[in-house]
């Protein structure tokens, strides 16, 4: 596993579960099929600049940073406004054309956002290819995008 996806996954992890020490991280990703170790996981917090924070049961527990933990839907809002120039559907994939160099920015909050109907995202410098997980999902996310225009 490349550091990029593994730093995406431990981002997932932190905002969907407690994860109060490295260990954690460890055995999440251990669960999965990839084997890191702790040292690599404390690189992968200070390059994510994870923090700790009180947890809601006690102790404390990993965290994005405050500026990470922003509301994804306004940030696609605004970006769609700014940069969106067409949108089309075939099959189970929707294809968002933007202005130049914005594709990249809108593929990974669709990543980030975690939406049920994506499978996964491709991006380029103006283009995004979203694959869904069937034609009906597509449909819907297809709705979803140009409810943000």
């Amino acid at each position: 596993m490349k550091k990029k996806e593994r730093h995406q996954l431990l981002r997932q992890l932190v905002q969907q579960e407690t994860i109060r020490k490295q260990e954690d991280f460890v055995n999440k990703l251990l669960d999965r099929g990839i084997e890191v170790t702790q040292a690599t996981i404390s690189r992968d917090i200070k390059e994510l600049q994870l923090i700790k924070v009180p947890a809601k049961d006690g102790g404390y527990q990993y965290n994005l940073p405050p500026e990470m933990n922003y509301n994804i839907s306004k940030k696609l809002g605004r970006l769609m406004k700014d940069a969106f120039v067409s949108i089309d559907t075939q099959k189970e994939f929707v294809l968002v054309k933007t202005l130049p160099g914005n594709a990249f920015a809108l593929g990974t909050l669709i990543e980030t956002a975690n939406y049920k109907e994506v499978f996964g995202c491709i991006s380029g410098d103006d283009t995004v290819l979203i694959i869904c997980r069937d034609e009906e999902s597509a449909e819907r996310f297809q709705r979803r995008i140009i409810s943000f225009i």
